[in-house]
């Protein structure tokens, strides 16, 4: 229900956003970019220990608002200054508090990649993506078609940007891999109930060929979880509570990097 929720209110905002920006006129500021598909998160990734995507994130559905002073642009600095591989910016608004300006204002104020993480529905939403300087984008196959999937990642591909498709089960998976996806993000936040588990990543990543990029999201607590997921074989940690509690975020990126198996 939870999911549900957060789509509806997905497709709301979005329409509400098609009202003064059409699909047409992001289509138009698109085109007048200069579009490079270098996919640096990507090379980043495959030859990194372990890469951190550390998440810029105000609040969330399960735990409410997570901080109240959010100064955004310099948690992302802290970020940069602590080697990040990327830096994730919730856009989502109703439930996460999130804003397309703090995507903007960060992929400007950093060379380091930025994921949009939200709840991708329609096209509109990777153009949008694309014009407010995200290098990569989030793809969540519980909410999409199967052809849904295909296409954004294409565009998504066209345009420049990574796209790490975001999978819970066994069958997403199948359904990943069969859109023939370039990187898995492992949840372990179930987003029908929300609880969290990184066994899900541990179970998953046995049934993904060592040629996916696989990274692994939520729950990402301590470096004894980074350890665990350093063993099974992991390319990358996306972490945002965590370290948005974190009162001296650079030291807890360092802790986590340097976790031993």
């Amino acid at each position: 229900m939870i999911l549900e929720e957060l789509v509806t209110a997905t497709r709301q905002n979005m329409y509400k956003r098609q009202q003064t920006y059409s699909c047409d006129v992001l289509k138009k500021q698109v085109a007048a970019l200069d579009i490079k598909k270098d996919f640096l998160f990507e090379k980043d990734l495959a030859t990194a220990n372990l890469s951190i995507i550390a998440e810029v994130k105000k609040a969330s559905p399960s735990k409410g608002v997570i901080v109240k002073k959010f100064p955004y642009l310099q948690i992302a600095h802290d970020y940069t200054e602590a080697g990040v591989a990327a830096i994730s910016v919730l856009t989502e608004q109703n439930y996460f508090q999130g804003n397309l300006k703090y995507l903007r204002d960060i992929a400007a104020a950093t060379t380091v990649p930025v994921l949009r993480k939200d709840f991708i529905i329609d096209p509109y939403m990777i153009y949008e993506a694309k014009i407010n300087g995200a290098s990569i984008i989030l793809l969540i196959v519980a909410i999409l078609t199967d052809q849904q999937l295909k296409d954004f990642f294409h565009l998504a591909n066209d345009l420049g940007m990574s796209a790490i498709v975001e999978v819970h089960s066994e069958l997403e998976v199948q359904r990943a891999l069969a859109a023939g996806v370039r990187i898995i993000g492992i949840n372990n936040r179930n987003l029908k109930d929300f609880s969290v588990s990184i066994t899900t990543t541990i179970q998953l990543r046995k049934i993904i060929p060592t040629n996916i990029l696989l990274i692994s999201e939520s729950g990402i607590r301590s470096s004894n979880d980074v350890a665990k997921l350093k063993k099974a074989g992991l390319n990358g940690i996306l972490v945002g509570e965590y370290l948005m509690h974190s009162a001296d975020k650079k030291k807890t990126i360092t802790q986590l990097s340097e976790a031993k198996i």
